[in-house]
């Protein structure tokens, strides 16, 4: 499919390379029938060994890439985050487990705001290329710390310290659902008569239709949304893996009242290519990303399940303000305006409600003694949302 004329023209081997994805899927559209859930085909758009989005080695990440993260943006995140962990360091074990650290300039900024505090940083990060781009990140920005970095390719059994996941449940493949009265369907990726990839509707079933008969939902007349079921079983397993500590999730969404609400009858399903937004899921698979926005009650109550203790949930505006953003950029002066005016800029991209203040979110899971220990966060001190979850 070429990209329209709006877009950035992929180059040949792009082409190819997405040509080759969607043959692979394709191939088992064919074998499974002629139809799969979505999630199956966000699952190989986005992770197909080498060639899915987050699997092969094109830019994503980044002014060359196709969107920019909190940590891109400005190295005030990492430093005021570096707060909250270090709370949680502190409590507890010295370590820190990052989920996809992306270019590596968050576990860089990290690194360095937590000195002595930090004993050892881990990163699962299954990618090859985006692992050689982290170290090379490490290197330079954080050489005096990146003899404290390992790179993990699975969750260990068992691990104490502070979890990071930063955007990581927003890439994680969602099951569409269309409600239309008291059927309810799942919406599922076929093959028209040209070969082309396009929606098919069947009646949802298993733990697809127990999950979507327990929504909130309000209006069920024409209504297209997400359900993460394998976001509620990452979480499940982070509860297993965590002996004691933390783990900190910050993502874009919402609470259950709010993702469900008759307003958002279309979803929130999105693709991000070459820092264009797209609601066309289909285009170029392999070289445009793929995302839904988070439930966080369905996070809150996984976690709960699993055992862990829901320390603190709220917007990124309130995190970073109560972790001292202001303060680090007060540590300019005014009068360097060189310096001064960019980190203003980047912290109202931060912070500002029209831009990712209010729709990005942050939680804090917690168990063994760790959680009494850091009974009000640092970063949730002045505005916690938890019980509107």
């Amino acid at each position: 499919m070429q990209a329209p004329s709006s877009l950035p023209e992929p180059d040949a081997a792009a082409l190819a390379h997405s040509a080759a994805l969607a043959a692979r899927i394709r191939a088992e559209i064919s074998a499974a029938g002629g139809w799969i859930p979505f999630a199956r085909y966000m699952e190989l758009a986005l992770y197909a060994p080498g060639l899915g989005y987050y699997a092969a080695g094109a830019a994503k990440f980044g002014a060359a890439g196709d969107f920019v993260t909190a940590p891109e943006i400005s190295g005030l995140f990492g430093a005021s985050l570096a707060r909250q962990v270090a709370q949680v360091l502190e409590a507890g074990s010295p370590q820190v487990l990052e989920f996809g650290a992306g270019t590596g300039k968050l576990a860089a900024d990290l690194l360095n705001a937590l000195g002595e505090a930090c004993a050892g940083y881990a990163i699962l990060e299954p990618s090859p290329d985006l692992r050689e781009r982290q170290a090379a990140t490490l290197r330079r920005l954080a050489p005096a710390a990146f003899a404290k970095v390992r790179w993990l390719d699975t969750l260990p059994a068992q691990f104490s310290g502070c979890i990071i996941a930063n955007e990581v449940a927003d890439a994680m493949p969602v099951h569409l659902l269309h409600f239309a009265g008291e059927a309810v369907d799942e919406r599922g990726v076929t093959l028209n008569a040209a070969g082309a990839f396009s929606y098919a509707d069947r009646p949802a079933q298993g733990a697809v239709l127990a999950a979507a008969q327990g929504l909130p939902l309000e209006d069920r007349d024409d209504y297209l949304t997400e359900i993460n079921l394998a976001a509620r079983a990452w979480v499940a397993t982070l509860a297993q893996c965590l002996t004691s500590g933390a783990a900190l999730i910050i993502d874009y969404g919402f609470p259950a009242r709010e993702y469900y609400h008759p307003q958002r009858h279309r979803g929130t399903l999105m693709c991000h290519y070459r820092h264009h937004a797209l609601d066309r899921p289909f285009f170029l698979p392999g070289l445009a990303d793929i995302t839904a926005h988070v439930d966080f009650s369905a996070l809150a109550d996984a976690a709960e399940e699993a055992g862990l203790e829901l320390l603190g949930y709220t917007s990124q505006a309130s995190f970073l303000l109560d972790c001292g953003i202001t303060e680090l950029l007060a540590d300019v002066p005014a009068t360097e305006s060189a310096r001064y005016l960019p980190l203003t800029n980047q912290a109202n991209r931060l912070l500002s409600p029209a831009e990712m203040g209010e729709l990005f979110k942050v939680m804090l899971l917690g168990r063994g003694p760790v959680t009494g220990s850091i009974a009000d966060p640092i970063g949730f001190s002045s505005n916690n949302r938890a019980r509107r979850l």
